[in-house]
């Protein structure tokens, strides 16, 4: 048995962040890795399959007892290494060091910009990044993007940075004609190509700026799953575009809902890594996306998919919809392969476990 690794993440809900913490605490236990999981908030998903521990802070409030309540189980856990998960983990997991000694500290940056859901301003949480970086022994970026964003902000010094992708489970997210056909028929769709997005409906994903591309796309229905604050607000301007846009809500059958949709859509301001492209890349789905963050190393424009700049969504979406269907297999393939090479849960879950060994190593001698 090898560890123990804590796995510290801010929350644990159906969100591309929190769906990496699950997938890698699940594979470094199947590769014989002490693993635990602890969330700040109580979570919303994934307790069934990881069992964490909370913290039982609330979000957006600065609660010493959730402190205390990590210096504890750490204490008890003893752990070799803290690997934590998003902006107020991170700084949880820096902190904690002051009162409760831990060999290694690994801190991940998941987004471009760990702004909060209501503001786009990161100055402070940059200011807090640099004053706290000694507290870290590694700090690991999602994409190259996300790496350079930090590094010119001061907010890492680039020296100390590693980048390690996001992950997909291409066993789970893969090309199933038989799933296609069962969600189509689920969904009441014929042969007019489908489109799908997936994503919290909050002002970093945009989705006016996808509505109003689709609204030039007559006769073909978007399929949106997820939820989020602008759900009525979004709602609302699909009916005033005259927007087929059918809103699912959270949906655990992502995966099948790839098979059956025709492209995926992606219209952010704000990303690190977009776990939804890795899903779709490994599902054989192209995408239209905005190059947002880390989106032109997930997606390789013009073979797996379109990059595009917002006023070019609606351009992008009518090439890939006139593809002919050799163009489009061809693309769906060069997707998938993608996924496979440089995605796969394997391939990035080896990455994270050379990490802790050498950073182990180091932090042990």
């Amino acid at each position: 048995m090898k560890g123990p690794v804590v796995l510290l993440t801010t929350s644990l809900a159906r969100g591309g962040a929190e769906t990496q913490v699950m997938q890698l605490a699940l594979w470094l236990r199947g590769r014989g890795w002490e693993t635990q999981v602890v969330s700040l908030v109580r979570p919303d998903a994934w307790a069934g399959e990881v069992s964490p521990y909370s913290l039982e802070m609330r979000p957006g409030v600065a609660d010493p007892r959730g402190m205390a309540r990590l210096a504890w189980f750490l204490q008890r856990v003893r752990p070799r290494i803290l690997h934590s998960h998003m902006f107020h983990a991170n700084l949880l997991g820096r902190a904690i060091r002051c009162f409760c000694p831990v060999p290694v500290v690994i801190s991940t940056l998941h987004s471009m910009a760990e702004s909060s859901r209501s503001s786009e301003d990161v100055s402070w949480r940059d200011r807090l990044y640099r004053v706290t970086d000694r507290l870290a022994d590694v700090t690991v970026a999602v994409s190259e993007a996300v790496a350079e964003r930090h590094a010119a902000a001061g907010a890492a010094p680039r020296g100390k940075l590693r980048v390690i992708p996001n992950s997909v489970d291409t066993a789970h997210f893969r090309p199933d004609p038989e799933r296609r056909k069962r969600m189509r028929e689920a969904l009441g769709l014929g042969s007019e190509f489908a489109w799908l997005a997936v994503g919290r409906l909050m002002w970093k994903k945009d989705y006016p700026v996808m509505l109003r591309a689709m609204a030039q796309r007559r006769g073909e229905p978007l399929f949106i799953a997820g939820s989020g604050p602008q759900e009525a607000e979004l709602r609302g301007l699909a009916r005033e575009l005259g927007v087929d846009a059918r809103f699912l809500g959270p949906r655990d059958d992502v995966a099948a809902l790839m098979n059956a949709c025709d492209g995926l859509l992606l219209s952010s301001r704000v990303e690190g890594l977009p776990v939804v492209l890795l899903e779709a890349a490994a599902s054989g789905l192209p995408c239209v996306a905005t190059g947002a963050g880390g989106v032109r190393e997930a997606v390789a424009d013009g073979s797996t998919g379109y990059v595009v700049e917002p006023a070019e969504f609606a351009a992008g979406m009518a090439r890939l919809a006139s593809l002919g269907p050799e163009e489009r297999r061809r693309m769906s393939q060069a997707a998938r392969e993608l996924a496979l090479a440089r995605f796969d849960l394997n391939v990035v879950g080896s990455q994270w476990e050379r990490l802790y060994e050498s950073a182990g190593s180091r932090a042990w001698m």
